[in-house]
């Protein structure tokens, strides 16, 4: 296929943090290695601080509650769009909505690819009978598979991360200045069978507050999770509980100032990883394997639940089943495991 010397990409995705999240450093390897491309990302508002300073990256935010709902607002939203006069259309989605919004861009002449996710592979994966153990594409690869098909080869081996920004005033108000190790802690994710043991996550969170030079930030959001997090704060004046405390580009910029963030398989791990900070993440139902590890984090970073004892994991892509006898998966990652691995990633010796 022969590329148009300037050139007008449109990349569909909305879903949720996570999987927007997943699209940056394949986005920004895009525009790095086509300098003659230029970018719009169609998202949910929200998500728009996530693509800030990339070069040549317009943000296009869809408003599915109102002007873009249903079936006429889907017709709004591909006259939006066509208006920006695109030459390629990727679906990063593909659900019924990205769908629709694609095939509107047939009659147009407008080159359209759309993202494989897989779904034989992922089935042998998680099924519990003839389970076939074995990783399958990352979803970073299978974006970079989705722009081979509109002529765009893209390699995601030299990546390169955003500038780390100063902090506002108001974020460092609450951070204070950085004189230790700063620790992101994530400990929720959608569905519980992800989210690790809240009695174990106290006491590594207690562990690594032990260390004077150890400052340890709470991430979440929504008033229970608020809550949860100032049960896991105690009364440590090293644990920061960041829920509700600045808006979300302010808390990306704490996450490039992070050391290290620990996450369980959710959108935490992988804003983290957009943005080259190391990532360590907890698994429970869920594997690695899968395809939704974070961006360029290495294997030993990833925790997992003990196959020895539980060997129909992992049980789903997305967490979202359980099956009886497999609740207490991710006892088997004992805080100690989890505590030396943030040690090591540090830099600091673990006590013998």
């Amino acid at each position: 296929m022969t590329l148009k010397k300037k050139s007008h990409l449109l990349i569909f995705r909305l879903s949720a943090m996570g999987d927007v999240a997943m699209t940056v450093p394949v986005i920004r390897a895009l525009v790095g290695q086509y300098p003659e491309v230029r970018v719009t990302v169609v998202s949910r508002p929200f998500f728009k601080p996530f693509f800030k300073g990339i070069p040549r990256v317009d943000f296009f935010a869809v408003d599915v509650k109102k002007n873009h709902k249903g079936f006429l607002g889907l017709l709004r939203l591909y006259t939006d769009l066509k208006a920006l006069e695109p030459d390629y259309f990727a679906d990063f989605h593909n659900v019924l909505r990205s769908q629709i919004v694609r095939n509107l861009f047939a009659f147009s002449g407008v080159k359209r690819a759309v993202l494989d996710k897989g779904r034989a592979a992922k089935k042998a994966l998680t099924r519990l009978e003839n389970k076939v153990f074995a990783p399958v594409p990352t979803m970073f690869e299978n974006h970079v598979a989705t722009l081979k098909k509109l002529g765009f080869t893209v390699d995601l081996s030299q990546p390169k991360f955003p500038t780390i920004e100063n902090m506002s005033p108001v974020l460092k108000a609450i951070t204070g200045p950085k004189q230790e190790h700063w620790i992101g802690i994530a400990p929720f994710a959608q569905y519980a069978t992800k989210v690790y043991p809240l009695d174990l996550m106290q006491q590594v969170i207690d562990g690594l507050a032990e260390k004077e030079d150890n400052k340890i930030f709470l991430f979440g959001g929504g008033d229970q999770e608020q809550a949860l997090l100032n049960q896991l704060k105690r009364d440590n004046p090293q644990v920061i509980v960041m829920v509700g405390k600045v808006k979300l580009q302010d808390e990306l910029i704490l996450i490039q100032h992070l050391d290290v963030m620990l996450s369980m398989d959710s959108g935490n791990a992988h804003l983290a990883a957009m943005l080259g900070k190391k990532v360590i993440t907890l698994w429970g139902a869920t594997h690695p394997y899968a395809g939704f590890a974070p961006f360029n984090q290495p294997p030993d970073y990833a925790i997992t639940a003990d196959r020895k004892q539980y060997p129909l994991l992992p049980l789903s892509v997305y967490g979202n089943k359980v099956i009886p006898g497999y609740e207490d998966v991710m006892r088997t990652i004992a805080p100690e495991t989890v505590i030396d691995k943030v040690n090591s990633l540090l830099g600091v010796a673990n006590p013998s």
